[in-house]
């Protein structure tokens, strides 16, 4: 199948620089097998059915880039996947000033050693602690890594995040830190809405897939056959993985926030669509032609053309069905990927 199917036009001016505010008022285009419906985020509760299960992403986005110095040069590193314990894979600006060994110092008493250097600026930091310690000191001098489509005037390049993007990159259930990239659909949600689900009957449960940046990596094959995806860390565990099949039984419906639980779910359930507690890595790769085995709705972001997460909602929901989709959020002032608005799909007919 070509990648060029999933090619779309979209203006610059559709891409959001800021989320809306409050959250839950950004717009939703209900995408149905019988036609599209303009909604809002709040409308969700009615949108559902009592009894269904809403399955949310409970990562939380760590700030990722730092600043640093090696002797006299000025390092920038953004780290985008954990190799072991203190350790992590990075790109780094200027990568061509450092080589094995080097020591870059982020602040006083806070480095890192270059133990490795790869392609395309990629380094393997080893830093001078692990786990909470670590934790808290990208808190203290790390900034939110934000996409490279997200730009900040005062800042100089694109992608640099301000002091309004620790609150704003993180959803309402980021509570596991280890992702460099937000599960964006989570983004909409607020804790009215969320009181607005539970009155409604709808129930939750909770999984963890730490989004690493190579969900932005571009698909470079003219075949989706030809496409190696990237492999991320995810765990469901038994109490959620209980809550959803009990939901199935009773006729509920697997609501999906998001691309990476679609992802995570869909990789621990096994043929007869129950969901088995799940620790690992996934590269499950969703194109046209799988057959969905537990998800049954799924809220998602717009997502951008000719990428993997694309190639995603056009298996789930039809790819003619979201090319008109997108072309009517285009044209009636939708916005656009990470703090833009959001779909909820239906599955494409004869599923």
């Amino acid at each position: 199948m070509r990648l060029d199917r999933f090619d779309y036009p979209l203006p610059p001016a559709a891409i959001a620089q800021r989320p809306i505010s409050p959250r839950d008022a950004a717009r939703l285009l209900a995408v149905t097998p019988e036609g599209l419906a303009d909604r809002r985020v709040r409308e969700l509760p009615r949108l559902l059915r009592p009894g269904d299960v809403l399955v949310t992403n409970d990562t939380r986005v760590i700030p990722a880039r730092l600043m640093g110095q090696r002797g006299e040069a000025r390092i920038e590193v953004t780290l985008h996947a954990p190799a072991s314990a203190g350790r992590w894979r990075a790109f780094a600006r200027p990568a061509k000033r450092l080589k094995t060994g080097d020591r870059i110092d982020f602040a006083p008493g806070f480095a890192a050693a270059v133990e490795a250097r790869g392609e395309g600026g990629e380094v393997t930091l080893a830093f001078d602690r692990d786990g909470a310690a670590l934790t808290d000191a990208l808190d203290a001098f790390g900034a939110m890594p934000l996409p490279p489509y997200i730009k900040r005037p005062e800042q100089r390049r694109s992608g640099l995040a301000d002091e309004r993007d620790r609150t704003d990159y993180q959803t309402v259930f980021a509570a596991r830190p280890g992702a460099v990239a937000a599960p964006t659909a989570g983004l909409h949600f607020t804790d009215r809405l969320l009181r607005a689900l539970r009155g409604r009957g709808i129930r939750r449960a909770t999984l963890t897939l730490h989004v690493d940046a190579g969900t932005f990596l571009p698909v470079r094959t003219e075949h989706l056959a030809g496409h190696v995806m990237h492999a991320e860390w995810g765990r469901i565990d038994a109490t959620a993985a209980r809550a959803i099949n009990a939901a199935r039984a009773a006729g509920g419906q697997v609501v999906a926030v998001g691309t990476t639980v679609v992802r995570l779910l869909e990789s621990a359930a096994g043929r007869d669509g129950r969901v088995r507690p799940f620790s690992g890595e996934t590269s499950l790769f969703i194109k046209p032609g799988y057959r969905f085995r537990v998800v049954d709705r799924m809220l998602t972001n717009f997502h951008l053309p000719r990428s993997t997460l694309f190639v995603l909602v056009s298996a789930f929901a039809g790819t003619g069905e979201m090319q008109r989709a997108y072309r009517h959020a285009v044209a009636t002032g939708y916005r656009f990927y990470s703090y833009g608005d959001c779909c909820l799909l239906h599955p494409k007919a004869g599923r």
